[in-house]
This record gives structure tokens, sequence and C-alpha cells, in this order.
């Protein structure tokens, strides 16, 4: 079920009994309060999946949505049928932001002395090859192309960094690498981005329905 309301009282009576798969969607223009109604919505309804419709994009607000646990943050621009895949994917766990964020995170200055750290795990050079690829967002036939190998080589290092890295999915694994300070593989002008922005990071590697709502997963 997904409903709208623009006050937390009114969620109560659309979903007396929120699940995962309840979506709640919130203008961030709610009397200048979309995230702290955000907020209240999450601490009444751990359970239901919320998305923050915003006018614009905004960087240090993506950042700080999804640190409050939100699912979703779209520009209202958005048409219908990409938002309705976007919700799709946020009632099936996944985490949707804007194309933007990409683009933002790529010119952002980082902290100095940010460096890579890879000494506590023991991957291979092509291991950590094929990590910087799957923060740029490549899907397993990129990947074998650009490394010049099959794809059914990308699936044994991308399984065996997992296992290394103890983490479930490419998501967590992307995840890791910005925050040890990895970049991507594919991008000369990639940095290492700040712990707030990794948190809101995830592999591009699902299809973006427009170039306005990009799907994380």
């Amino acid at each position: 079920m997904t409903c709208a309301a623009s006050d937390p009282c009114q969620i109560s009576f659309a979903l007396p009994g929120a699940e995962a798969n309840d979506i709640v969607m919130i203008d961030d223009g709610i009397a200048g309060e979309g995230m702290d109604f955000c907020e209240q919505v999450k601490t009444m309804y751990p359970d239901a999946r919320i998305v923050l419709l915003a006018d614009h994009f905004d960087f240090d607000t993506v950042v700080q949505a999804f640190r409050w646990g939100i699912d979703g943050y779209m520009i209202k621009e958005i048409s219908t049928e990409p938002l309705v895949g976007a919700l799709r994917l946020v009632a099936s766990g996944e985490k949707v932001l804007p194309s933007e964020m990409a683009t933002s995170l790529g010119e952002r200055p980082y902290p100095m002395g940010w460096s890579v750290n890879l000494s506590d795990v023991n991957l291979s050079d092509r291991e950590i090859e094929v990590l910087q690829l799957l923060i740029s967002g490549a899907a397993n036939k990129v990947i074998g192309r650009r490394l010049g190998i099959c794809e059914a080589t990308v699936k044994v290092h991308v399984k065996a960094a997992l296992r290394k890295l103890r983490v479930s999915n490419r998501t967590q694994a992307a995840i890791w690498a910005v925050q040890r300070g990895l970049v991507a593989y594919d991008d000369d002008k990639a940095r290492p981005v700040s712990h707030d922005a990794a948190h809101a990071i995830a592999n591009m590697h699902a299809a973006q329905s427009r170039p306005r709502a990009a799907a994380f997963a």
C-alpha cells in the first residue's frame, strides 16, 4: 500500500499496522519541515518504506535523508512510468535516489588524509579492479569487457570479493569500497568521498528509468 499525508496522524489511519512493503510518500515542502516529518514517520512506522519527493536536488539533503533511514528520494519532475518503477524497487527493498547524486559525488572535494586502506582483507589485484568497476555501476558483462575476461570469470571474482569482505551483495561491496577510499576504475576524475556520502551511495548496476531518476541496488 502507498499513502500520502500532511500529518503523521493521517498515516495512522491509512497504515494502522505498517508493513515492510507499505510506502509513505512525503513532500519535502510540507510546512518547510519535510525532513522532520520523515523522522517522525520513521519513528512511528519503522517497517514502512519512506520516499521523499523534492522540488529540486540538494546533495546535503539527500545524504541526511538516507542517514535517517529513508528509502527513496525523487525529484517531482519524474513522470508516471519511472515513478511507478521506482516505487516498485523501493517496495522490494531497494534504495532509489536521483542520478544527480552520482554526478555530484564526482565533483565534490573530499577530506585530506583519505587513502585506500585494504590491509585487513586479502583481495587480489583483479578483485580490486572488479570492486572499482562495481563503484562505477558496471554490470558483469561490462566489467568483463573492460578487463578482458569472460562474464563467468567476473562472477567468480565478485563472489570471492563478497566472501572476503563479508558482505552479502554488490551494493554492500561498493559501499565498503567507497568507505575505504577506493575510486571508480573507469573515471580519471573519480575520488574518495566522505563517510556520510558513502551512506547515500550504492552500486548503479540497476537500470536507470530516466535521467532524472536512478535506481541504486
